[in-house]
This record gives structure tokens, sequence and C-alpha cells, in this order.
């Protein structure tokens, strides 16, 4: 999916310069604006990884100069028990995410962990992140301004700008893009809250299979060895422990060499 932002859609921020698309005629309908065309996004994605990438765009074309290529924009999120996640609007937006997370320090990780805005007015002098700092120059990335998004407990996440211009990022464009973030939060909160039912009901899902297949294998066992169900369920925990496969999987080899078929579980639509 590919998201245009037309003129008239443009919030009113009030930056002091640069980042001219922060700019607009009405600050109320403009915010309300973008507050629906946010929802339309979560609303339009399919999982939480979509949403991240169409945020990005809808973000970096926010905040572009109209004629002007949008700049590289990126958001990484942190979710409790789950690996970092990260979606950008170009390829050199993720990769440059993807930099920060394997070195595991940045304006962007700083900004999620710590909750509050960083700014890197000029790489090639700042000395907070030197490795990454060098990744960046390589890149042509001289400026970088990483917003935090205040999520729900257990997630948090970022919203980076990278500039190839030096102290592009003004006191004025800041608070524009503090601004912002507070109405993208909002729609990054509801994106993780669906995709985190969703998940638990994948998982459930998971579960039952996992369950139907190890009960049918301690059936066989069972039959076969003329024991009692706990005596079945050791056994078979047992071979699973000794060929270092997980018990579903064991189960399933089982049942595969009796019915030469694959066991599915039958859920009502």
């Amino acid at each position: 999916m590919s998201t245009r932002v037309s003129d008239d859609e443009h919030p009113d921020f009030d930056p002091e310069g640069g980042l001219e698309g922060f700019q607009g005629q009405d600050a109320l309908l403009s915010a309300v604006t973008v507050s629906e065309q946010l929802q339309d996004l979560v609303l339009d994605s399919g999982d939480v990884g979509e949403f991240l990438r169409e945020l990005c765009v809808y973000s970096a074309a926010l905040a572009s100069v109209d004629g002007d290529e949008p700049m590289d924009c990126a958001v990484t999120l942190y979710r409790r028990r789950r690996a970092l996640t990260g979606g950008g609007n170009t390829d050199k937006a993720r990769m440059l995410n993807e930099i920060q997370a394997r070195m595991g320090e940045g304006p962007c990780l700083t900004a999620l962990v710590e909750q509050h805005t960083v700014v890197v007015d000029e790489t090639r002098t700042d000395l907070r992140w030197p490795e990454y700092a060098a990744a960046l120059v390589k890149e042509n990335v001289y400026s970088v301004l990483a917003v935090p998004l205040v999520l729900e407990q257990g997630a948090a996440a970022s919203i980076n700008f990278f500039s190839s211009t030096p102290f592009a990022f003004t006191a004025g464009i800041v608070a524009s893009a503090e601004q912002y973030a507070a109405q993208a939060q909002k729609a990054l909160r509801l994106a993780v809250r669906i995709g985190s039912k969703q998940q638990i009901a994948e998982d459930l899902q998971e579960a039952m299979k996992s369950r139907t297949a190890i009960d049918l294998a301690v059936g066989v066992i069972m039959g076969q060895q003329r024991c009692s169900q706990s005596a079945a369920f050791e056994l078979l925990s047992r071979a699973s422990s000794s060929r270092n496969q997980k018990l579903r999987e064991v189960a399933e080899a089982l049942l595969a060499n009796i019915t030469k078929s694959t066991v599915a579980t039958h859920f009502e639509e």
C-alpha cells in the first residue's frame, strides 16, 4: 500500500524552519486529519510489521518539503519477550535501523529506552556513539532526530528521521516532531494491542495442535505398551529428551509412522 500526503493534510505543528511539510492551514483540522489517517493505516495493515512500514512512509512524506525526496524515516519497536522490530520507508532507513540494533546502541535506541528525544546535530563530531556515527557518515547521514513513542507497559518505540544536512533539526522542528509523535503513538499503541491479541490466538491454536498430536501419541503408546497414561507420557518425554527434539515433533513422527499421514487439528469456523 502506498501512502501519499496532500498539502491540505499537513498538520500545523509550527516549526521554525525545515521540515516544512509539518505546516498546514488549520491546526485542529489538520491534527484530526492526521489522527484519522494514522488510524486508517492501522485498519489497512495486515500485521504490526506492515503498519510500521506504512507509518514510516506516511511520516516521511508528511515531514518532507513539497517537491523534495522524502527523508529517510525508521521506527524501532520493543515488545517484551520479542525480538526488536523495525520498519523504514527506504532500504537505507531499514539498514540504519538494523545496524543500530546489531550494535546495541545509538540515538534511536537511547530515545526508546530512556523515553526522551535525542538529537544528533553533526554525526562527524558527535562522540556519544562513535561506531554508529561512523556508519551514519558512511551513508552520508549527518544529523538524526529520534523521538520516543509512549506505549503501553511492556512496549516502547521511537520514530527516527535521518538527514544528509548537518544541524537539520532545529528546536522548532523537534517540537513539531514531538507533537506529531503524540498522534503516531496512539495509532502504534492500537496496532500493538491488535497484534498481541492476534498472537495470543495463534499461540493458542498452535498449542491446541501440539496437544492433539501429543494426546494421540500417548494413546498409541498406551495401546502398544499396555501401560497407563502417565507412563506413556513419560516414555514420550524421554524420547524427546534423548533425541533433543520438541515433544510435539516426536509425537508427530510416531503418528506419521503409523498413519502415513499428517495429523491435523480441526477448528470450527
